[in-house]
């Protein structure tokens, strides 16, 4: 679980679910490596369900019941008119809060059955459970999904985040995709958060929430009883 942090205070408001593959043999597997082999095999349905219905329940177990977590949904493993069963049976079964979990989905996934896939997501957002759009900006029609459906939250890919130090033109981006969620209202989130000129950056761009190496690495369920956290590099 990757925590996510809101710049203005420094508060944690909660996790990214992520997934690593512990092979007997070869060790600890990135899904960069893996997640495409299954999502070609038709695996990633199964792997998908996995992953939210164990998020789910180690959400509801948090101490801290205001904390989201966040799960990635692929194009792959996203089936109009099923997948929102799939979340109304992991939280049933978890007795999550809808109101804590939040699905990722790229805008990918609105390019091939657009009308089927945001009645969908209508139904899941309907549930209480939050959408974000994640990648935003490496797609070529983000602005017009934005008016499609009502997203949650945008999430900027980390590839504009690790280039803000050296590259105009992704600080040039990353300004605009804030001033747009601050047009439709909507926190913008910047992943892959691992300096502090980025963290600097992107406080004076105005950027709502943040997340990456810069504030530690992963944790492990177990390692969030123990988690104590603290942002207090807000404004440095």
């Amino acid at each position: 679980y990757q925590p996510q942090y809101a710049l203005k205070d420094g508060t944690l408001k909660g996790y990214e679910a992520l997934i690593r593959w512990d092979h007997p043999t070869k060790g600890i597997i990135r899904p960069d490596d893996f997640i495409p082999i299954a999502e070609d095999t038709g695996l990633i349905e199964e792997i998908g369900t996995w992953v939210l219905n164990h998020a789910c329940r180690e959400a509801a177990l948090w101490q801290d019941r205001s904390r989201k977590v966040a799960v990635n949904v692929s194009p792959p493993q996203f089936i109009a008119g099923e997948t929102q069963k799939r979340v109304a049976q992991a939280l049933q079964n978890s007795r999550l809060d809808p109101k804590r979990l939040e699905i990722e989905i790229t805008e990918s996934l609105l390019i091939s059955n657009t009308d089927a896939v945001i009645e969908t997501l209508q139904q899941i957002r309907d549930m209480g459970v939050s959408i974000a759009m994640d990648d935003f900006g490496t797609g070529y029609s983000s602005l017009s999904y934005l008016g499609l459906f009502p997203f949650d939250k945008i999430k900027v890919d980390r590839a504009f985040t690790q280039s803000l130090e050296t590259n105009p033109h992704a600080r040039a981006i990353l300004r605009s995709a804030v001033l747009l969620g601050h047009s439709f209202k909507i926190p913008v989130i910047a992943e892959g958060v691992e300096t502090e000129r980025q963290l600097q950056f992107l406080h004076k761009a105005g950027c709502l929430q943040v997340q990456g190496f810069l504030f530690g690495k992963h944790l492990l369920p177990s390692q969030i009883k123990k988690f104590h956290p603290s942002l207090d590099r807000t404004g440095s």
